[in-house]
């Protein structure tokens, strides 16, 4: 019988960003059913156009360069220095680039759920996202997450 992971992805952050991806792209090399729901601010790592940031706000385990008060990390312009500086990390480390460790799930047969719900809270436009997703509630997900090994919220 084959094993069953089922990710609830609900951040839109660059950082936030692998985590879902990176596990379901692994549990599936190693033989998992995988699904993936994705709602609220999580629609956003479906979006064709990804443009993510990193934010350290309410992240205090954020490592930095130096340490930043709080205060100094709300400034105009801190998110996207510190985006840079975390694509420029990644990038030097060999991490995959966010787009194509997506298309890597895909490949893999890892299922992409779009929470119908948000899509339409946030006016949002099945154009707006990639192909190959199921558009349902969270029903259609609790099917699947009902049965599976192991679920996890992200």
């Amino acid at each position: 019988m084959t094993k069953k992971l089922a990710i609830i992805a609900t951040k839109g952050t660059l950082d936030w960003a692998y985590p879902p991806f990176i596990l379901a792209s692994t549990a599936a090399a190693l033989g998992y059913d995988v699904q993936i729901f994705f709602t609220f601010y999580g629609l956003q790592l479906l979006k064709k156009k990804l443009n993510l940031q990193v934010t350290s706000l309410g992240n205090p385990g954020m490592p930095m360069p130096m340490p930043m008060p709080v205060l100094a990390q709300a400034l105009p312009g801190m998110q996207t220095m510190m985006t840079t500086m975390m694509k420029r990390k990644m990038k030097s480390k060999g991490v995959a680039d966010l787009a194509e460790l997506r298309e890597l799930c895909q490949e893999a047969d890892v299922k992409f759920i779009a929470c119908q719900m948000t899509v339409d809270l946030f006016d949002m436009e099945h154009s707006e996202f990639i192909d190959g997703l199921e558009y349902a509630g969270a029903a259609a997900f609790f099917e699947f997450a009902g049965e599976s090994d192991i679920c996890m919220y992200i």
